[in-house]
């Protein structure tokens, strides 16, 4: 009783209910990305109304394992024949990093007047809980990273399809993937076995970002020995969008006006730096020929990773190329930001 009581909280329905709403306004105004936006923004105007929202816990954590699978599914033997033609935009993922870190730490440091240690993480585009982890050991303010991240993922997320849209005329409404009938029941049963050993071993060897990066390394093995040839059903990444949009929204519960002034303000003006490292990049690898211009903008638009995974898949582009990009950046900033940091200090 206790833990149906913490499941079906206040807070929690309050959230369910905005997420419904939000999803079923968008849907019915025909906007991109009905049920990860529409949550996303149901949520986020109702945190900013005051609210008490609260995240779904164990179901975010099961919509990660999902997106995981959904990944590793991608890994093929075609992929890894492909793999060599990505060395050249794989390569221009550190200096990537670097030109937003240098551009980043100024902004916040000297313009926007954070200390040292929140300046630092709160450009760093590595993934919210790491950020959030090492800038508070770093004595940062750990609620202005929060937001800074928040806002960072919700900017991105949030642009990103309607740029889809506009250049190439992308659908974003349409069930991504199989239904669940149109699946055979061994695969599904595989990506369940997939999916829960991968996030326990995970888990288990403290590895970072356990519910995406477990799974998706089981799942790709199993993907590449031929035991699954599909995606996760449709419905399931739908649910995926429909909760992680309603997470995104749900950061910004108690943002005052000052928070929303300093802090909100702050990482919209870095969102724009960041839009425009991203774009440059992007045209370097579509010049050099390595990718698609679709691809290209995806894997180096700076959302969160779960959130890009889900818009790759619903834009039909190249997964596996895209998420690999995140991927890389998220080692590079996970395993280079503590070390620059101390360097600085």
């Amino acid at each position: 009783m206790h833990i149906v009581k913490s499941i079906l909280s206040r807070g929690r329905l309050t959230a369910i209910a905005a997420s419904t709403v939000g999803a079923a306004l968008f849907y019915a105004l025909d906007l991109p990305l009905p049920f990860m936006l529409g949550p996303m923004f149901g949520c986020l105007a109702v945190a900013l109304a005051g609210a008490n929202l609260q995240g779904l816990g164990p179901l975010a954590l099961a919509m990660r394992i999902v997106l995981g699978v959904a990944v590793g599914t991608a890994i093929t033997p075609e992929l890894m024949n492909r793999m060599p033609q990505m060395g050249y935009s794989l390569a221009l993922v550190p200096p990537f990093i670097l030109i937003i870190g240098l551009i980043g730490y100024p902004w916040f440091r000297k313009v926007c007047k954070f200390d040292h240690a929140t300046a630092y993480f709160g450009a760093m585009p590595g993934g919210l809980q790491d950020m959030l982890i090492f800038g508070q050991e770093a004595g940062g303010d750990v609620r202005a990273l929060s937001l800074i991240h928040a806002t960072r993922v919700l900017v991105i997320v949030t642009s990103a399809p309607f740029l889809l849209q506009w250049m190439w005329g992308v659908p974003l409404a349409l069930v991504p993937g199989s239904l669940a009938a149109e699946i055979p029941v061994v695969e599904m049963a595989v990506m369940v076995v997939t999916g829960t050993i991968g996030w326990l071993a995970a888990r288990a060897i403290g590895l970072f970002g356990a519910p995406i990066i477990g799974p998706l390394v089981v799942t790709a093995a199993a993907s590449l020995m031929g035991w699954i040839e599909h995606r996760p059903p449709g419905e399931m990444l739908l649910a995926a969008q429909f909760i992680l949009g309603l997470g995104v929204g749900a950061e910004y519960v108690g943002t005052t006006m000052k928070e929303l002034r300093r802090d909100v303000l702050s990482g919209i003006g870095y969102c724009v730096l960041l839009a425009l490292i991203a774009l440059g990049f992007a045209e370097i690898v579509i010049w050099l020929g390595a990718a698609p211009p679709m691809e290209a903008f995806l894997a180096f638009a700076p959302g969160g990773q779960s959130e890009m995974a889900i818009l790759a898949i619903v834009a039909g582009a190249d997964l596996a190329y895209v998420v690999t990009h995140h991927l890389i950046r998220l080692i590079v900033v996970i395993l280079g930001a503590p070390v620059v940091a101390r360097m600085v200090r």
